[in-house]
């Protein structure tokens, strides 16, 4: 059967082969348990049922299932109907592997995030200038609020770029396919939930230096040499250090 794409669910169905084993192929064998985000026409999923892994796939449009269900009767167990964003994770070890809707790939991070310690990679197509972004360095203009919270526990690869005319119905821009994979880092050591609003003030207005655009959160009297700079200068490390400082109470003075 023929599954149409649905322009609300932002799909672009990859139709290149080549491309297909590729991905499946950056998948490291970290983990048994693989979770396919979106299979859409099975493209990735047919290379991935030949691979000695434990193949899940969520797919939140029922014609894409049908199609799915028929395409792999054998392993229509395996494929289900249901949002990932919705979707309860074990604490078990999981892969997950997928060719990223544009519209919720942040959002999809973002869950990623939350169960960073049972998800030590993830493998995924997403738009090319949102993979420039993740994987950039500090001291590239495209480093960004995701780049830092996801490289705080996360060393993320940039593989390769996909053409825009390897997807039926073609998008409009280039995609990238990056690797994520968990790094050694169990906590951040400091109050995750500041440093969270530290990097999202400071590059809500990252043409500011961090002492303007944090201003109202700094403790008063507070100094920093890092202050003299703009967000996308400070490392994962120096917004970890800065948390510290704002952080700690300042020396009581009081001899008394």
């Amino acid at each position: 059967m023929l599954v149409r794409a649905k322009k609300h669910l932002g799909q672009h169905f990859l139709k290149d082969q080549n491309i297909a084993r590729k991905i499946t192929e950056s998948l490291l064998p970290v983990t048994r348990e693989v979770l396919e985000v979106g299979p859409g026409t099975g493209v990735l999923t047919r290379y991935l049922l030949e691979m000695p892994i434990s193949l899940r796939a969520i797919e939140i449009d029922a014609e894409a299932v049908e199609h799915l269900h028929a395409t792999f009767p054998e392993h229509r167990h395996q494929i289900i109907l249901g949002d990932f964003l919705k979707l309860p994770l074990a604490p078990s070890p999981l892969s997950i592997i997928g060719n990223l809707p544009y519209n919720i790939s942040s959002q999809i991070f973002f869950k990623v995030l939350e169960h960073r310690d049972a998800i030590p990679q993830v493998v995924c197509m997403i738009q090319k200038e949102v993979a420039e972004r993740l994987s950039a360095p500090h001291g590239n203009k495209t480093y960004g609020i995701l780049s830092v919270l996801l490289q705080a526990y996360y060393t993320i690869e940039y593989l390769f770029t996909v053409s825009e005319h390897v997807f039926d119905p073609p998008p409009k821009v280039k995609s990238a396919v990056i690797r994520l994979t968990r790094n050694a880092r169990d906590k951040l050591g400091c109050d995750e939930r500041l440093f969270r609003l530290i990097v999202k003030t400071g590059f809500n207005q990252r043409r500011k230096t961090l002492r303007n655009s944090l201003k109202n959160i700094l403790p008063a009297g507070f100094t920093s040499d890092k202050l003299a700079l703009r967000p996308e200068q400070l490392s994962v490390d120096d917004f970890i250090d800065l948390c510290n400082q704002i952080n700690t109470p300042p020396p009581c003075n009081n001899l008394n």
